[in-house]
């Protein structure tokens, strides 16, 4: 029985170390071809376009809900201490650092990666990537790397957008419905937030985008099996990149506080 079960749990962790050297090496074959011709502006711009269009919105209502029920927490901690003058600063570090950026890339995951990986794993299981090769057509310059520039561009983007739906809706809770002083609230905002804060964030987003971006294209590119196999990718995927993201945003909040330890003073 114990037998069975260290064979079981050596198999699975044989096969995750195999899983993460294809993904670095996917993230690696990515970024070593992103500089090479020809360069393919038009099919960027179209899936910055694709990206935004099915993210944007779902990322700001998630991030507004998210300021909503951070407010709360916050308005209603800061009562019981008598400081709501903190409340504004608060939120920046709330939102800016962790939120915003989280949220966006979630959503990024959830609505263009699955549709990244739809696409190329269909690609795949009619054979299209292996014409592509047997053409001499590189199947990662021309399918992947739109994709994967494509959403790190949109990311950044949108994850400015996104933190002011965030502020808005701490603001809405704390100003709107419980009449705190706006001016207090606002002033908060200069107490931690710098524009290093801001730097993370967008930092935080294209990172995020290329993540999510060259896990979907991974998923898609290894999908076996059919419509069904194309299917397993899409949902593997999504929580493979949502557990990336977490992971990731832990290594890039504890280095940004390592290098600039006074944003939180």
């Amino acid at each position: 029985m114990m037998a069975a079960i260290a064979r079981a749990v050596s198999g699975k962790a044989s096969s995750t170390v195999d899983e993460l050297g294809r993904i670095f090496g996917l993230m690696f074959a990515v970024l070593v071809r992103i500089p090479r011709r020809p360069w393919r502006p038009r099919a960027i711009a179209e899936q910055v376009w694709f990206v935004a269009s099915v993210t944007l919105f779902p990322a700001l209502l998630l991030t507004l809900s998210f300021g909503l029920v951070i407010g709360l927490q916050v308005y209603n901690i800061t009562r019981q201490f008598g400081a709501e003058s903190a409340q504004g600063a608060a939120m920046v570090l709330a939102i800016v650092r962790e939120a915003g950026p989280l949220g966006t890339t979630f959503m990024l995951a959830a609505a263009a990666g699955t549709a990244i990986t739809a696409d190329i794993g269909s690609r795949t299981v009619r054979d299209e990537i292996a014409a592509m090769q047997v053409m001499s057509v590189d199947p990662i310059h021309r399918v992947v790397v739109p994709r994967v520039v494509g959403a790190s561009i949109a990311a950044g983007l949108m994850t400015g957008i996104v933190i002011m739906g965030g502020l808005a809706g701490g603001f809405l809770y704390s100003v709107v419905l419980k009449g705190s002083n706006a001016g207090a609230y606002l002033d908060g905002f200069s107490t931690l937030a710098q524009m290093p804060d801001l730097y993370l964030a967008l930092a935080k987003g294209m990172v995020f985008g290329v993540v999510a971006a060259v896990i979907a294209a991974w998923r898609g590119l290894y999908a076996k099996g059919g419509a069904g196999g194309v299917g397993y990718a899409v949902n593997t995927g999504v929580v493979m990149t949502i557990l990336a993201l977490v992971v990731v945003n832990l290594i890039m909040t504890f280095g940004y506080l390592a290098i600039v330890p006074d944003a939180i003073q």
